[in-house]
Protein backbone atom coordinates (compact mmCIF):
# COMPACT_ATOMS: atom_id res chain seq x y z
CA UNK A 1 0.00 0.00 0.00
CA UNK A 2 1.85 3.47 -1.14
CA UNK A 3 2.44 5.38 1.55
CA UNK A 4 0.25 8.87 2.00
CA UNK A 5 2.23 11.85 1.76
CA UNK A 6 1.79 14.73 4.06
CA UNK A 7 0.52 17.95 3.11
CA UNK A 8 1.42 20.72 5.30
CA UNK A 9 -1.94 22.88 6.62
CA UNK A 10 -1.49 26.72 4.96
CA UNK A 11 -2.30 28.40 8.37
CA UNK A 12 -5.31 31.19 8.47
CA UNK A 13 -4.53 34.44 7.73
CA UNK A 14 -5.04 36.58 11.42
CA UNK A 15 -7.85 38.93 11.12
CA UNK A 16 -6.45 42.57 10.61
CA UNK A 17 -9.24 44.53 10.91
CA UNK A 18 -9.05 45.26 14.41
CA UNK A 19 -5.62 46.61 13.57
CA UNK A 20 -7.21 48.70 11.67
CA UNK A 21 -9.78 50.20 13.52
CA UNK A 22 -7.17 51.27 16.04
CA UNK A 23 -5.25 53.02 13.44
CA UNK A 24 -7.80 54.78 11.62
CA UNK A 25 -8.97 56.02 15.34
CA UNK A 26 -5.51 57.40 15.97
CA UNK A 27 -5.40 58.93 12.77
CA UNK A 28 -9.28 60.72 13.30
CA UNK A 29 -8.11 61.77 16.91
CA UNK A 30 -4.96 63.13 15.56
CA UNK A 31 -6.59 65.22 12.72
CA UNK A 32 -9.65 66.75 15.34
CA UNK A 33 -6.71 67.77 17.81
CA UNK A 34 -4.53 69.77 14.96
CA UNK A 35 -8.44 71.30 13.62
CA UNK A 36 -8.93 72.21 17.28
CA UNK A 37 -5.55 73.73 17.70
CA UNK A 38 -5.74 75.43 14.71
CA UNK A 39 -9.27 76.81 15.56
CA UNK A 40 -8.36 78.15 19.00
CA UNK A 41 -4.95 80.06 17.51
CA UNK A 42 -7.18 81.96 14.55
CA UNK A 43 -9.27 84.82 14.81
CA UNK A 44 -12.76 82.57 14.29
CA UNK A 45 -12.29 81.65 18.73
CA UNK A 46 -12.22 85.16 19.24
CA UNK A 47 -14.61 88.06 20.25
CA UNK A 48 -14.72 90.49 17.31
CA UNK A 49 -17.73 92.51 18.21
CA UNK A 50 -19.78 93.39 21.41
CA UNK A 51 -23.20 94.91 21.40
CA UNK A 52 -24.46 96.90 24.36
CA UNK A 53 -28.30 97.82 24.30
CA UNK A 54 -31.41 99.03 26.82
CA UNK A 55 -29.02 101.43 28.83
CA UNK A 56 -29.59 105.02 29.19
CA UNK A 57 -28.16 106.30 32.46
CA UNK A 58 -25.49 103.60 32.93
CA UNK A 59 -22.26 104.28 30.70
CA UNK A 60 -21.65 101.72 27.97
CA UNK A 61 -18.22 101.84 28.99
CA UNK A 62 -18.91 100.85 32.29
CA UNK A 63 -20.94 97.94 31.52
CA UNK A 64 -18.62 97.06 29.00
CA UNK A 65 -16.18 96.93 32.32
CA UNK A 66 -18.60 95.20 34.41
CA UNK A 67 -19.25 92.30 31.60
CA UNK A 68 -14.92 91.46 32.32
CA UNK A 69 -14.63 91.22 28.38
CA UNK A 70 -13.05 92.96 25.16
CA UNK A 71 -12.59 92.31 21.77
CA UNK A 72 -9.75 89.97 21.29
CA UNK A 73 -10.63 87.76 24.39
CA UNK A 74 -11.63 83.93 23.60
CA UNK A 75 -15.04 83.58 22.64
CA UNK A 76 -15.41 80.38 24.81
CA UNK A 77 -13.97 81.38 27.88
CA UNK A 78 -16.49 82.60 29.84
CA UNK A 79 -20.62 81.74 29.94
CA UNK A 80 -23.18 84.02 28.83
CA UNK A 81 -24.29 83.14 32.64
CA UNK A 82 -21.07 84.84 34.13
CA UNK A 83 -21.25 87.71 32.39
CA UNK A 84 -24.99 88.20 33.40
CA UNK A 85 -24.07 87.99 36.80
CA UNK A 86 -21.12 90.90 37.00
CA UNK A 87 -22.95 93.14 35.24
CA UNK A 88 -26.40 92.95 37.66
CA UNK A 89 -23.65 93.50 40.10
CA UNK A 90 -23.95 97.10 39.17
CA UNK A 91 -26.14 99.75 40.88
CA UNK A 92 -28.83 101.17 38.81
CA UNK A 93 -28.97 97.70 36.44
CA UNK A 94 -32.00 95.80 36.58
CA UNK A 95 -31.69 92.94 34.93
CA UNK A 96 -29.03 91.58 32.08
CA UNK A 97 -29.50 89.78 29.14
CA UNK A 98 -26.19 87.66 27.04
CA UNK A 99 -26.12 86.69 23.92
CA UNK A 100 -23.33 85.02 21.97
CA UNK A 101 -23.72 84.47 18.13
CA UNK A 102 -21.10 82.76 16.62
CA UNK A 103 -18.83 83.36 15.76
CA UNK A 104 -17.38 86.02 17.89
CA UNK A 105 -20.41 88.61 18.49
CA UNK A 106 -21.57 88.88 21.89
CA UNK A 107 -25.05 91.04 22.34
CA UNK A 108 -25.44 92.49 26.19
CA UNK A 109 -29.34 93.42 26.62
CA UNK A 110 -29.36 95.77 29.40
CA UNK A 111 -32.79 96.71 31.72
CA UNK A 112 -32.15 99.87 34.28
CA UNK A 113 -34.38 100.46 37.33
CA UNK A 114 -37.21 102.61 36.26
CA UNK A 115 -37.20 106.62 37.58
CA UNK A 116 -39.50 107.06 40.37
CA UNK A 117 -39.56 110.57 41.44
CA UNK A 118 -36.78 113.63 41.39
CA UNK A 119 -35.24 115.13 44.33
CA UNK A 120 -32.71 118.73 44.74
CA UNK A 121 -29.84 118.27 46.99
CA UNK A 122 -28.52 120.90 49.28
CA UNK A 123 -26.22 122.58 46.97
CA UNK A 124 -29.14 122.70 43.61
CA UNK A 125 -28.28 119.60 42.22
CA UNK A 126 -31.22 118.09 40.37
CA UNK A 127 -31.31 113.99 40.70
CA UNK A 128 -33.81 111.07 39.34
CA UNK A 129 -34.20 108.32 41.47
CA UNK A 130 -34.32 105.25 40.96
CA UNK A 131 -36.42 102.54 42.35
CA UNK A 132 -33.97 100.66 43.79
CA UNK A 133 -32.46 104.22 45.61
CA UNK A 134 -29.42 104.99 43.18
CA UNK A 135 -29.26 108.76 41.83
CA UNK A 136 -28.64 109.63 38.82
CA UNK A 137 -27.70 113.79 38.19
CA UNK A 138 -30.09 115.21 35.77
CA UNK A 139 -27.92 116.58 32.69
CA UNK A 140 -30.68 118.95 31.26
CA UNK A 141 -31.72 120.12 35.08
CA UNK A 142 -35.19 119.89 33.97
CA UNK A 143 -38.03 118.15 36.11
CA UNK A 144 -40.83 116.39 33.83
CA UNK A 145 -43.59 116.11 35.54
CA UNK A 146 -45.07 113.18 35.39
CA UNK A 147 -42.89 111.93 38.86
CA UNK A 148 -43.45 113.40 42.06
CA UNK A 149 -40.24 115.25 44.10
CA UNK A 150 -38.96 113.40 46.98
CA UNK A 151 -38.04 116.38 49.75
CA UNK A 152 -36.98 116.24 54.02
CA UNK A 153 -35.54 112.35 53.05
CA UNK A 154 -32.23 111.36 54.05
CA UNK A 155 -30.03 109.33 51.85
CA UNK A 156 -29.49 106.67 54.90
CA UNK A 157 -33.21 106.35 55.80
CA UNK A 158 -34.49 103.05 54.81
CA UNK A 159 -38.02 104.06 54.20
CA UNK A 160 -36.68 105.88 51.46
CA UNK A 161 -35.16 102.76 50.39
CA UNK A 162 -38.51 101.39 50.74
CA UNK A 163 -40.63 103.83 49.24
CA UNK A 164 -38.74 103.62 45.97
CA UNK A 165 -39.24 99.94 45.64
CA UNK A 166 -42.98 100.56 46.33
CA UNK A 167 -42.98 103.80 43.62
CA UNK A 168 -41.09 101.14 40.95
CA UNK A 169 -44.11 99.06 41.78
CA UNK A 170 -46.93 101.20 40.93
CA UNK A 171 -47.87 102.51 37.75
CA UNK A 172 -47.23 105.64 36.30
CA UNK A 173 -50.26 106.71 35.55
CA UNK A 174 -51.23 106.35 38.94
CA UNK A 175 -48.88 108.56 40.28
CA UNK A 176 -49.56 111.66 37.40
CA UNK A 177 -51.35 113.98 40.36
CA UNK A 178 -48.64 113.34 42.92
CA UNK A 179 -46.05 116.67 42.95
CA UNK A 180 -43.96 115.59 46.02
CA UNK A 181 -43.74 112.85 48.71
CA UNK A 182 -42.12 114.04 52.54
CA UNK A 183 -41.52 111.71 55.64
CA UNK A 184 -43.91 112.63 58.05
CA UNK A 185 -43.47 109.49 60.54
CA UNK A 186 -45.03 109.43 63.97
CA UNK A 187 -45.55 106.81 66.67
CA UNK A 188 -48.08 104.62 65.22
CA UNK A 189 -47.15 104.66 61.99
CA UNK A 190 -43.03 104.82 61.67
CA UNK A 191 -43.62 104.60 57.94
CA UNK A 192 -45.83 107.45 57.29
CA UNK A 193 -45.66 109.95 54.40
CA UNK A 194 -47.33 112.99 53.37
CA UNK A 195 -48.27 113.41 49.53
CA UNK A 196 -49.10 116.77 48.05
CA UNK A 197 -51.11 116.60 45.07
CA UNK A 198 -51.52 119.07 41.88
CA UNK A 199 -55.34 119.30 42.43
CA UNK A 200 -54.60 120.88 45.92
CA UNK A 201 -55.02 117.93 48.29
CA UNK A 202 -53.11 117.13 51.06
CA UNK A 203 -52.86 113.06 51.38
CA UNK A 204 -51.27 111.23 54.59
CA UNK A 205 -50.72 107.19 54.44
CA UNK A 206 -48.13 105.44 54.73
CA UNK A 207 -45.64 103.36 52.80
CA UNK A 208 -47.02 100.10 53.14
CA UNK A 209 -50.68 101.39 52.66
CA UNK A 210 -49.78 103.34 49.37
CA UNK A 211 -50.28 100.37 46.47
CA UNK A 212 -53.23 99.52 47.95
CA UNK A 213 -54.69 103.57 48.57
CA UNK A 214 -52.99 105.31 45.34
CA UNK A 215 -55.45 103.02 43.28
CA UNK A 216 -58.25 104.89 45.25
CA UNK A 217 -57.20 108.29 45.16
CA UNK A 218 -58.17 109.75 41.69
CA UNK A 219 -61.99 108.43 42.63
CA UNK A 220 -61.72 109.96 45.89
CA UNK A 221 -60.67 113.47 44.92
CA UNK A 222 -63.21 113.18 41.91
CA UNK A 223 -65.91 112.35 44.17
CA UNK A 224 -64.50 115.57 46.41
CA UNK A 225 -64.65 117.73 43.45
CA UNK A 226 -68.39 116.70 42.47
CA UNK A 227 -69.15 117.68 45.75
CA UNK A 228 -67.31 121.60 45.43
CA UNK A 229 -64.75 120.31 47.87
CA UNK A 230 -61.16 121.54 45.77
CA UNK A 231 -58.97 121.55 48.30
CA UNK A 232 -58.01 120.33 52.03
CA UNK A 233 -56.52 116.87 53.89
CA UNK A 234 -56.83 113.41 52.91
CA UNK A 235 -55.93 110.25 55.68
CA UNK A 236 -55.75 106.99 53.79
CA UNK A 237 -54.80 105.27 56.78
CA UNK A 238 -57.10 102.53 58.04
CA UNK A 239 -59.86 104.15 57.67
CA UNK A 240 -60.17 106.99 54.85
CA UNK A 241 -61.31 110.35 55.39
CA UNK A 242 -61.19 114.11 54.44
CA UNK A 243 -60.89 117.48 56.09
CA UNK A 244 -61.49 120.78 53.88
CA UNK A 245 -59.81 123.48 54.48
CA UNK A 246 -61.47 126.26 56.24
CA UNK A 247 -60.19 129.57 53.56
CA UNK A 248 -61.70 132.38 56.08
CA UNK A 249 -59.67 131.37 58.83
CA UNK A 250 -56.93 129.46 56.31
CA UNK A 251 -56.95 126.70 59.09
CA UNK A 252 -58.75 122.73 58.81
CA UNK A 253 -61.88 122.70 60.27
CA UNK A 254 -61.18 119.49 61.83
CA UNK A 255 -64.53 117.65 60.38
CA UNK A 256 -64.50 114.31 58.60
CA UNK A 257 -66.53 114.89 54.86
CA UNK A 258 -67.08 111.51 54.86
CA UNK A 259 -67.16 110.11 58.20
CA UNK A 260 -68.64 113.10 60.40
CA UNK A 261 -66.14 112.42 63.15
CA UNK A 262 -62.66 114.00 63.71
CA UNK A 263 -60.17 113.60 61.38
CA UNK A 264 -57.50 111.53 63.34
CA UNK A 265 -57.23 108.01 62.37
CA UNK A 266 -56.91 104.97 65.05
CA UNK A 267 -54.44 105.28 66.58
CA UNK A 268 -52.68 108.47 64.83
CA UNK A 269 -51.16 111.06 67.15
CA UNK A 270 -52.89 114.67 66.75
CA UNK A 271 -51.89 116.74 63.80
CA UNK A 272 -51.48 120.49 64.32
CA UNK A 273 -54.90 122.83 63.16
CA UNK A 274 -53.00 125.49 61.46
CA UNK A 275 -52.82 124.28 57.78
CA UNK A 276 -51.93 126.59 54.47
CA UNK A 277 -54.78 126.55 52.65
CA UNK A 278 -53.24 125.44 49.22
CA UNK A 279 -50.30 125.24 47.20
CA UNK A 280 -50.06 125.77 43.31
CA UNK A 281 -50.31 122.98 41.38
CA UNK A 282 -46.98 121.06 40.36
CA UNK A 283 -44.76 123.47 43.19
CA UNK A 284 -43.54 121.98 46.45
CA UNK A 285 -43.99 123.42 50.42
CA UNK A 286 -42.95 123.38 53.45
CA UNK A 287 -44.84 121.15 56.19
Amino acid sequence: MPEERKVPVIPNPRPRSRSNRKLLSFLFIFFITVLIILFFQSSLSRISDIQIEGNELIPTDSIGQAAGIVAGDRFFATSSRAIEQRIKKLPMVKSAQVVKHFPGSIHIQVQEYPKVAFQITADGTKEAVLADGAVVTLKDGAFPLDKPILTGWSDDDPNKAALCKVLGDIPVGALADISEIKPDPSESYPDKIKLYTRSDFEVYTTITYLPEKIDKLPAYIASLEEENITSGMIRMLEVDDHAPFDTENNQNSGKSQTGGGSTKAAGESPTPKTTPQSTPKGNTRDS
